[in-house]
């Protein structure tokens, strides 16, 4: 049983007359007469009297109702996907890591609203991981997170490289580490770590690393805000290995300080991924342009201030001994 036979069905039963049901439906009274002529072929009775007028036959008089009930559903999902089509979804929803969620999801929210104030824009703060997980599940859209190609590898996802940035470690100010303008990972092994929880990336990259350098590392804690880490790490001998984004704000604080690694600097790649089906969405490929422009410029400039800011720092460091 094929739609256009329904419908055909329904356009003479209608006009209760084959050749009124093929105007209406712009074809042949032909076409007309060879749907209805097939579907009662396939339920194997007549679905009308051929008189003067068409009337159903008792066959007919059931077939109507469940008729009338498809062609209704399949109206309503033409509708739906046109709408789907022209950008018209009820709502976006995005998994972020939080120091892109923090420091430079904001430009994007507020431009995506602007362009879609219809759109109601969902954002979940996750761990790489965990993101990825509900992106393949489709409880989300899209997700900003740190690569994982493990992950990513799938042919049905697309993935936008946005930025690359080192990794730093976060200590106390008064920290014995904090004598070095580079700690060498030898020396970092030596003091507890405070690391984030399973299922963020983070977790993954840092244990990944003391794993290639032949150390162990000495996780003392697991936490999942980066409020947490500054709060655990300035109070005690703990340090946490931290992207330089997540420590935007850290020279604010002088009971912190950061550092970088030696002789190797740890990096994490941050990246956009979605699948290509939701490419063919605009709202979702608008979405993916603002944060292909807008947190590339974030990021370029907060590069930047952040070099700025370190050789100053050098030059007093410098000057103090």
């Amino acid at each position: 049983m094929r739609l256009e036979q329904l419908q055909a069905f329904l356009a003479v039963t209608e006009t209760k007359s084959f050749q009124q049901a093929a105007q209406r439906c712009g074809v042949t009274q032909s076409t007309i007469s060879r749907q209805v002529q097939s579907l009662e072929a396939e339920l194997g009775m007549p679905v009308f009297h051929r008189n003067a007028q068409a009337k159903l036959t008792v066959a007919g008089d059931r077939l109507l109702y469940r008729a009338r009930k498809i062609c209704h559903e399949w109206s309503q999902a033409v509708a739906e996907f046109e709408e789907l089509r022209q950008g018209k979804q009820p709502e976006l929803c995005v998994a972020v890591i939080h120091s892109v969620c923090a420091y430079h999801l904001p430009p994007v929210l507020q431009e995506f609203c602007h362009s879609y104030p219809e759109v109601q824009l969902r954002v979940t703060s996750l761990g790489s991981d965990r993101a990825l997980k509900v992106l393949r599940d489709g409880l989300v859209d899209a997700a900003i997170v740190m690569n994982n190609r493990f992950l990513t590898a799938s042919s049905d996802m697309v993935v936008d490289s946005l930025f690359e940035e080192p990794i730093e470690i976060m200590m106390a100010a008064s920290h014995p580490l904090a004598q070095h303008n580079q700690v060498p990972w030898t020396e970092l092994a030596q003091f507890p770590q405070v690391v984030f929880k399973d299922g963020y990336g983070m977790q993954r990259l840092v244990q990944e690393q003391f794993q290639r350098q032949n150390l162990e590392l000495k996780s003392i804690l697991e936490l999942n805000t980066l409020d947490a880490f500054r709060g655990i790490v300035k109070r005690g001998s703990a340090v946490a290995l931290l992207p330089r984004s997540a420590m935007s704000d850290i020279q604010a604080d002088s009971t912190l300080t950061t550092r970088s690694t030696a002789p190797q600097i740890l990096t994490r790649e941050v990246v956009l991924v979605t699948t290509r089906d939701r490419l063919d969405i605009p709202p979702i490929q608008h979405f993916r342009n603002l944060v292909k422009t807008l947190i590339v410029e974030d990021q370029t400039s907060f590069n930047e201030q952040s070099f700025n800011g370190q050789s100053a720092q050098s030059l007093i460091a410098a000057n103090s001994f």
